[in-house]
């Protein structure tokens, strides 16, 4: 900003001096030097005029005010008009360009009589006013085009600023759909895993005369219950942050422990392979932790399974993470869950996919990039 006003500066001062320099030399080849005090007081109406030009900009109208005495006082000297008239000319050219329309029309009827009055000491019978008339057009010509100009310049400003707001509300939905995802993807993983669990204990407890297994059930349901509250706790503390700085650590595949071990309480049998890998991005390890999790879920609801196996290794620049089960579940339609995988997937630049496994049951394979590529979620989605 500081650089644009010192070119704008630099061109006013420019633009000051040519036309200072055109109306003195003007005056001086008019009247052929200063010799009389009627031709000192004109230069100097010369160098006042072309001296408020630098304030132009910030008082327009009185600068043009100014221009116009100055027009006029020189006509009353010299009985003529001069090449003066182009400070007037710039004079008006910024009153019409700030918007000052009235004025600069104002302005320009006067500078006409000033100019004609001028001519009329040297106008004979035989000489009519087409200098007069030449010196009007001009003016209308500055007046008219310089108002188009401005209009035009308006209109296209005003056509930025409107598209700019146009850009910015598209911008907020988009931000506020990738947000609404993004608590849906939560909460369902939050409350999914844990509640799918809870059936299956449910379940398991109506359905088993033991009363043993029956209060193993319900230990089961009551740890998992207490583990969803704690996890949904967390998730609702960090959405309620305004920074969105989380206040307790999110899910990784540190905790891929506790989840085997939750998952396990359901009768399934869990293996873990897990390759030693860099450490994870923040983003990428929530992400796969996610993955397994629902993962799992879906093992436990639909596939009938009594084993499954998670595998993490790293693949390159990516980290993969496979879950394989034994189950004899048919895969419906992708629902909530398959779909949220592949968000999250998605979300970071990697893939997801699923469907069933080589040897029977059901594979579900993620791949994730160690340095994520963020894509907007609405455009995966």
């Amino acid at each position: 900003m500081s650089s644009w006003r010192s070119r704008s500066q630099a061109t006013n001062t420019i633009l000051v001096l040519v036309v200072g320099l055109v109306a003195v030399v003007g005056l001086l080849v008019q009247s052929r030097g200063i010799d009389t005090a009627a031709e000192g007081a004109a230069l100097l109406a010369v160098l006042a005029g072309t001296g408020a030009l630098h304030l132009r900009r910030r008082h327009p109208v009185a600068v043009g005010l100014v221009a116009l005495a100055a027009v006029s006082a020189y006509g009353a000297l010299l009985h003529r008009p001069g090449p003066i008239m182009l400070v007037f000319v710039v004079a008006l050219y910024t009153v019409v360009d700030e918007g000052h329309l009235a004025v600069a029309i104002g302005l320009g009827a006067a500078s006409v009589v000033t100019f004609a009055a001028a001519d009329s000491y040297h106008r004979t019978a035989d000489t009519g006013n087409g200098a007069t008339l030449l010196h009007a057009g001009w003016l209308v010509a500055v007046i008219a085009g310089v108002t188009r100009n401005r209009r035009a310049y308006l209109a296209e400003a005003q056509a930025r600023v409107l598209a700019a707001e146009q850009s910015k509300d598209e911008e907020a939905r988009r931000r506020a759909t990738e947000e609404r995802l993004r608590i849906a993807r939560e909460l369902h993983d939050t409350l999914g895993h844990h509640l799918s669990l809870i059936n299956v204990q449910a379940s398991a407890a109506l359905h088993r005369p033991d009363p043993a297994r029956a209060e193993q059930a319900l230990a089961a349901i009551k740890q998992t219950s207490k583990e969803t509250l704690r996890e949904l706790r967390a998730t609702l503390g960090i959405l309620r942050q305004d920074d969105q700085t989380p206040t307790a650590p999110t899910p990784g595949l540190s905790r891929l422990d506790e989840l085997v071990t939750t998952a396990g309480r359901s009768g399934l049998t869990i293996h873990t392979e897990l390759a030693e890998t860099r450490p994870l991005p923040p983003e990428v390890d929530l992400a796969a932790y996610r993955i397994v999790q629902e993962a799992l879920t879906n093992v436990t609801r639909h596939a009938d399974a009594t084993s499954a196996v998670i595998r993490v290794r790293p693949a390159g620049d990516d980290v993969l993470i496979e879950v394989d089960d034994d189950g004899t579940g048919t895969p419906g339609p992708p629902g909530n869950g398959i779909l949220g995988m592949g968000e999250r997937a998605r979300a970071l630049g990697g893939s997801l996919t699923t469907g069933p496994g080589p040897d029977g049951g059901f594979h579900v394979r993620a791949r994730l990039p160690l340095r994520p590529d963020p894509v907007p979620t609405g455009a995966t989605a």
